[in-house]
């Protein structure tokens, strides 16, 4: 059986002539302690599909399953990582935290709960901002914020939405190895939403593009033959990331492609010339 399982999943916003179908014919399987990788285009549908999963939305057709049961409403069985942070404003960074604990672990004590949340503000390096409220706070800490608050619920899954997007470089190498920890000390399903193909061949086991809506679909997966633990400072020179990312690459370019020649087709104005009057 599939942890995670979406079978003919469809996906419309509105009704009637107003109606757009954003995802349609969305098949995905992922195995217990897979990691999992989509990558597409901005506007794709990519966030929609995260909320399916995560139960925020509901199909209009088509199945949602975890463990084998259908997805009704949001777990914190499965941790999601948002790209907006989500953070509530009145609440502080170990408050933030906490109440995620709380939700996770409604049985243990007040120790447990506020050792737990030192734990995990320590990994995302923001212990001396642990008072703080969001707004004392730059884009990328509120991030590394929100990367805590989903890791500190123990989720028997991550979701991660694009979450490393707004932080600088060097501190999103970090938290792509601090989440790669996590998840290989006891191999979590982990699913990662990203427009970036070399974080996706870093951290996946596979990496399935997301074909652009409207009637955006799944196109054919990659399999990440690079063995585990990697190095990124190895990688450039390993042939089989360079054979891989090159492939995405160039699927991702003919999609592109095809994307701009139906938005020509589509938009192309007539061939009209002004009419002329003769006084």
């Amino acid at each position: 059986m599939a942890y995670l399982e979406l079978k003919n999943v469809n996906k419309t916003y509105g009704e009637g002539k107003s109606a757009t179908e954003v995802l349609t014919d969305i098949n995905l399987t992922i195995e217990e302690g897979e990691f999992v990788a989509i990558v597409g285009f901005t506007g794709s549908g990519k966030t929609t599909l995260v909320n399916l999963i995560n139960g925020l939305l509901k199909p209009t057709s088509g199945e949602v399953l975890f463990k084998g049961e259908p997805v009704v409403d949001t777990s914190h069985e499965r941790g999601v990582i948002f790209q907006n942070y989500s953070l509530l404003p009145w609440l502080s960074v170990g408050q933030n935290v906490a109440m995620a604990v709380k939700v996770a672990f409604p049985n243990e004590k007040k120790a447990f709960i506020k050792e737990r949340v030192a734990q995990y503000v320590e990994m995302v390096n923001l212990s001396p901002a642990i008072n703080k409220r969001p707004k004392e706070l730059s884009g990328g800490m509120r991030q590394r914020v929100a990367v805590a608050r989903a890791l500190a619920m123990n989720p028997e899954m991550i979701i991660m939405d694009e979450p490393l997007g707004a932080l600088d470089a060097l501190t999103r190498g970090n938290l792509q190895d601090e989440i790669l920890k996590i998840w290989s000390k006891d191999k979590r399903t982990a699913l990662l939403i990203t427009n970036d193909v070399d974080e996706g061949i870093y951290m996946a086991d596979r990496i399935i593009p997301l074909r652009p809506g409207p009637r955006a679909t799944l196109g054919p997966e990659f399999k990440i033959d690079i063995e585990r633990p990697r190095d990124k400072t190895e990688l450039n020179d390993n042939p089989v990331y360079k054979k891989t990312r090159n492939a995405i690459i160039e699927y991702l370019m003919g999609i592109g492609e095809e994307r701009k020649a139906i938005s020509k087709k589509l938009y192309e104005l007539p061939d009209l010339a002004p009419k002329s009057f003769v006084a």
